[in-house]
């Protein structure tokens, strides 16, 4: 009837412009809303797959274009907006509050957490169906990745892999997007979350304690699917199949017959088994270079490359094989982890090999490359579990950092498989430097029991470590420790001592005298902060002692350096403060990412903290390297000493920069 036109005009027309909205929306904030998918979808997609899928999600938001839906009803909580809480500096990127919007936001979330949800009967090595929709964009013959972040950042994703997708999205939400808890809570409740509660609780122990930390790390190029680097596909592999698709069609138009045609066939069959871009003598077992038994003592390149080939099943070609396959072309059932900076592509010639044995249920395959990486294969001897593959650098590997690689890790503790120079071995706890070390247990092919892991949460009361010492063919009395911070590649930890009067600069040193091992038990827990970031070394250097006001017991400043693999460093300060215990955690005082800080490049080194005595008063301490000659406080407190340290009465919360003078002329800041 007539009377009802006028109605349909009006919602015909609220429709349009409910979907142009959210259309301008979209475009808009298309950035914003790329880097929320992209956080939330499943890590084991792999970079360049969750780069395109989280794409392809914010581009399939809209409705279909002959659509009828009602304009957009947003719920509540996409109008809240503002800061998370301790989160400084959100106001720099406002989050949008058009009901648009949020009806677009919400459709991203429901579209991405759908891609880890699987129905009960799919076969779990499939993604989940929604994951099997065509999207675009397509990328062909390039690999897509974001810019690659620091330490922290890497952390921070490792951490977000091992929860599951509404736990991604209350965090993303509550630092990206900025909502309150029961905001959150509402809009996973509204994108089909099954328990939005439980992932809130969840969320909110993650990027702790430094939540503001976590949202400007949340807000950079290693979660910016939209600012990538491109890298080339297997070039190789490429070539191969056209020249084979070349060569096959040729034969098929000369030989004409059908035999001919099926033999070809079975020949390209038996080619494409093989990993395309990989010559065949690199996966021929035979080729595998074996180093002599007693080359390492006649050597004077004593790293891995003086590793002899051991183990029970070092001559199983079926075993060597399936290894050389999984590193040439890792098929899905098999995990690849790679310490950060490290290549995981295939061997560019015959890897050296270094171990075949079974280990704690697993036959183990260990390898080492022209590319200076070690390479780790690992097979269940039963059960259904599948295969994994772990790469790690070993650039410039020496006598302490070439000594040892994780052979096999449980939960319970890792085994090691020792370099054939080490000729004793023991473990002791760093918390515990008044303990003498136990004899550790070596089968004649180098591996060792199982040593205890450092606990990686909770409770830091020990922190179990190998102490080993080289044969007197290589250094005579050479002991060192080394320590597992959850790579194949142990960390090395050495010690420079408190600077003498009069006597030259020192250099760092096993971390074995009695000196290094108290310094050590009071900044052993630090390392928690390292694991998994590709550590090399990590050394303490005590680099200043201070008399404390108020009675004159005193303490000592610790820079504990951090070098990885590819070259970065990172440093944590740490004040010593006199303790009942002789293993109570320091101070850690300032952290510093990417520096040449406290290394033969940045030997000088500045640093303060606030301090309480015993008589209630807080004070500013400030503390330099030998070559600081004067160090001034200015801010709230204000004051001035020559040498090395300062203590200035100040109120506990007074802000205070700390300035030094260097003995050859210069300033030096405070590091924080």
């Amino acid at each position: 009837m007539p009377i009802h036109q006028p109605q349909q005009r009006t919602d015909v027309q609220s429709d349009r412009t409910g979907v142009q909205q959210a259309e301008a929306a979209l475009v808009e904030h298309y950035p914003r809303l790329v880097r929320l998918a992209y956080v939330v979808l499943p890590p084991a997609l792999g970079r360049h797959r969750r780069i395109l899928t989280a794409h392809a999600v914010v581009q399939r938001a809209l409705p279909a274009a002959a659509s009828r839906n009602q304009s957009p009803r947003v719920p509540a909580q996409s109008r809240r907006t503002g800061a998370p809480a301790g989160a400084e500096g959100a106001s720099a990127d406002r989050v949008p509050s058009h009901p648009a919007y949020g009806w677009v936001r919400l459709r991203v979330l429901r579209t991405a957490l759908a891609h880890e949800r699987r129905p009960r009967w799919w076969p779990g090595r499939l993604p989940a169906p929604a994951a099997l929709r065509p999207a675009a964009p397509v990328v062909w013959g390039l690999r897509l990745f974001p810019r690659a972040g620091g330490v922290d950042e890497l952390a921070l994703d490792r951490a977000l892999s091992a929860v599951d997708g509404p736990v991604r999205a209350a965090f993303a939400l509550h630092l990206l997007e900025g909502l309150d808890e029961s905001g959150v809570r509402e809009l996973l409740a509204g994108a089909g979350a099954a328990d939005p509660a439980g992932a809130v609780r969840r969320a909110a122990r993650l990027g702790r304690p430094d939540r503001a930390g976590a949202q400007a790390m949340l807000r950079s190029g290693e979660f910016d699917p939209c600012t990538v680097q491109t890298r080339p596909s297997d070039l190789l592999r490429r070539r191969h199949r056209v020249r084979a698709a070349a060569v096959a069609a040729a034969l098929c138009v000369v030989a004409g017959g059908l035999a001919v045609a099926v033999e070809e066939g079975a020949r390209g069959g038996e080619e494409d088994r093989a990993p395309a871009g990989v010559f065949a003598p690199v996966l021929d077992p035979a080729e595998l270079m074996r180093t002599a038994a007693e080359r390492w003592a006649d050597t004077s390149r004593v790293d891995f490359t003086a590793w002899p080939a051991r183990g029970g099943r070092a001559d199983d070609d079926a075993l060597l094989g399936r290894a050389l396959r999984a590193w040439a072309e890792p098929p899905e059932s098999v995990r690849v982890s790679t310490t950060p900076g490290t290549a995981a592509v295939p061997p560019a010639e015959p890897p050296q090999l270094l171990f075949a044995d079974e280990v704690d249920g697993a036959a183990v395959v260990l390898f080492h490359d022209s590319a200076d990486r070690v390479v780790r294969y690992a097979e269940p001897l039963s059960g259904a579990g599948g295969a994994a593959l772990d790469f790690a650098r070993t650039d410039d590997a020496d006598v302490t950092t070439g000594a040892a690689v994780v052979v096999s890790r449980t939960a319970e503790g890792a085994r090691f498989l020792l370099a054939p120079w080490i000729a004793e071995s023991t473990t002791r706890d760093l918390l515990a430097p008044d303990t003498p070390g136990r004899p550790l247990e070596v089968s004649p092919d180098g591996v060792t029991a199982e040593v205890p892991r450092p606990a990686a949460g909770g409770a830091c009361d020990a922190w179990p470590v190998i102490q080993l010492r080289s044969s007197e063919r290589i250094v005579e009395k050479h002991a060192f420790l080394l320590t597992d911070l959850g790579e194949l590649a142990p960390t090395h930890l050495t010690y420079m001592p408190k600077p003498g009067r009069g006597t030259p600069a020192r250099q760092p040193r096993e971390a074995t005298g009695p000196d290094a091992l108290l310094a050590w038990a009071r900044t052993a827990c630090s390392l928690r902060t390292l694991a998994g970031s590709g550590v090399r070394s990590v050394n303490n250097w005590a680099f200043a002692e201070q008399k404390l006001p108020e009675g004159g017991t005193s303490a000592d400043w610790v820079c504990t350096r951090a070098d990885t693999w590819r070259g970065p460093g990172r440093i944590l300060v740490q004040f010593l403060a006199p303790a009942a215990s002789p293993a109570e955690p320091a101070t850690v005082v300032a952290d510093r990412d990417d520096t040449a800080l406290c290394s033969k490049f940045g030997q000088h080194v500045l640093a303060g903290t606030h301090w309480r005595a015993a008589s209630g008063r807080w004070y500013v301490l400030g503390a330099g390297s030998r070559a600081v000659t004067g160090i001034r406080a200015t801010g709230d407190a204000r004051g001035a000493a020559g040498g090395p340290t300062l203590a200035v009465r100040a109120p506990r919360d007074a802000d205070v920069e700390l300035t030094a003078s260097l003995r050859e002329g210069g300033t030096l800041t405070a590091v924080h």
